[in-house]
């Protein structure tokens, strides 16, 4: 079908690219890049069919020099070489062309794997798209310049998608939900319940409500208690802990939430991440209870500490110990 299209176009509009085609200077490749732009052009601007020959003309001369990706950007920019007095217009034109598009074929869609994992695919508008890749990035971008190779984070050796991925999980945490619309009469927010005894154990779980959209049923997903714990510490949740007998025991977070000036000070006192080798700025990191609030701890300044999201989700990781040095800084320990 291609083909019958390029055919088609080559006869009937194209005679330019049809001989250098014709004469090996233009290679089917370039051919189609070449007569898709040309009738992109066509399409979004009031071009005269002097314009249109220039340009045709212009990118089959270019041809031996570029390859099919490298010639469609130059087609995309044709007419700032060959005719600049129309070129503004027909690019606003045709960009408006693209956005309105991009907004109709937007697109997200999650599916739960079953094994601990949710799939995310979509379409999104470029602007749209390079304003998550720099929110992202922000989370990427922090490296640890001081570190020896005794000290040196795995994080920092993750392969980049891999890292993505973790900025992602780490920016949905870091949105202000204030400025969020209002969903079910309250702020956006996740509720997690969870049993005294559960937050209390190493090993417990915790059950996610909210999920259905994810997961397309009313079934509950489970997250473990130190899970809960970590996100408990600054997150936008609502921890359900319940009773024996699935009582309400508490319901609710301002006392566990750090407040915003709390938050300016430990970034006055720590600067960056408090662990031991890492040097995260601090803006990008989040407030840790050194006294879990499961256990009674308070949410002061005295039992608090900034820890990069990598050092913070170890923090409440069973597998290490937490120790604190005499000048506040934190040092883990891999459990053996």
């Amino acid at each position: 079908h291609a083909d019958q299209q390029l055919a088609t176009a080559l006869d009937r509009r194209y005679p330019a690219v049809a001989a250098g085609l014709g004469e090996g200077r233009v290679n089917p490749a370039q051919a189609q890049v070449i007569t898709s732009s040309l009738d992109a052009l066509t399409e979004h601007a009031e071009i005269s069919e002097t314009v249109m020959a220039q340009a045709e003309a212009h990118l089959v001369e270019q041809a031996p020099h570029f390859s099919p990706t490298q010639l469609r950007r130059l087609a995309r920019r044709i007419l700032d070489v060959i005719a600049p007095e129309i070129a503004e217009e027909a690019d606003a034109k045709r960009l408006a062309a693209l956005e309105d598009d991009a907004r109709r074929h937007t697109r997200l869609r999650m599916r739960r794997q079953g094994d601990g994992t949710t799939r995310i695919w979509g379409l999104l508008p470029d602007l749209a798209a390079t304003r998550l890749a720099t929110y992202l990035e922000a989370f990427t971008n922090p490296r640890a310049s001081h570190r020896d190779s005794l000290t040196t984070d795995a994080v920092d050796r993750l392969p980049y998608p891999r890292k993505l991925g973790q900025a992602f999980v780490s920016f949905l945490e870091a949105v202000d939900p204030k400025r969020l619309p209002l969903h079910g009469g309250d702020a956006t927010a996740i509720t997690v319940t969870i049993s005294l005894d559960s937050l209390r154990r190493e090993l417990g779980t915790a059950d996610l409500l909210g999920t259905a959209a994810v997961t397309g049923s009313d079934d509950q997903d489970q997250i473990t208690a130190a899970e809960a714990r970590r996100l408990a510490c600054n997150a936008f949740i609502i921890p359900a802990v319940l009773g024996a007998d699935s009582e309400i025991l508490d319901l609710g977070r301002a006392s566990r939430l750090f407040t915003r000036a709390q938050r300016r000070a430990l970034l006055l006192r720590d600067q960056t991440c408090r662990a031991v080798g890492c040097d995260r700025p601090g803006a990008w990191s989040e407030a840790h209870h050194l006294d879990p609030w499961s256990h009674g701890g308070s949410t002061d300044l005295a039992n608090a500490v900034l820890l990069c999201s990598a050092d913070h989700h170890r923090a409440h990781d069973p597998d290490y110990r937490v120790e604190r040095l005499p000048n506040g800084d934190i040092r883990f320990h891999r459990r053996t």
